[in-house]
Order: C-alpha cells, then structure tokens, then sequence
C-alpha cells in the first residue's frame, strides 16, 4: 500500500499496525516513494553455531543424483 506523507502523519496508528501484520507500507512525497514502514522486532540475540553437531547425519550418497531424475530435470520424460 502506498500512501502520501499528508495521509500517513493522519492514520500512523492505523499503517503501523497494517505493517505489524505483514502489510508492506509505502509513504510516498509528491507521489514519489521516499519511506517504507516497517515494524521493529527485537534482535533475537547471537547464533550459538554448532548447537546440533554431531546429531545430523548425511546418507553418503547425498550429493550423488540417479540418472532418471537428471533425465526428468531435463525433460526427457521416455518410458523405460
């Protein structure tokens, strides 16, 4: 939704909760987009990396795709 300065200074109430609730909320000056309002969210602190080592395992074909699937991303759709 994009809205000008003049409506937005009048329903700020109103835009800040349209873009709490997802809405994307533009306020244009002279009908040119000059502010995006979003809302604040608190920082949910810093990663703690490696949380789960040890506890994911990888079958060791993992990164190895058969050949039918790479026929079927290919377009090649013939019945065996």
């Amino acid at each position: 939704m994009q809205v000008d300065m003049h409506e937005a200074k009048s329903r700020l109430s109103q835009l800040g909760k349209l873009a709490w609730d997802g809405e994307e909320i533009i306020i244009a000056k002279s009908g040119t987009p000059y502010l995006h309002l979003t809302p604040y969210r608190e920082e949910t602190g810093d990663r703690n990396l490696g949380l789960l080592k040890g506890q994911i395992r990888m079958a060791p074909d993992f990164d190895e795709t058969s050949e039918d699937i790479l026929r079927a991303f290919e377009g090649d759709f013939e019945d065996e």
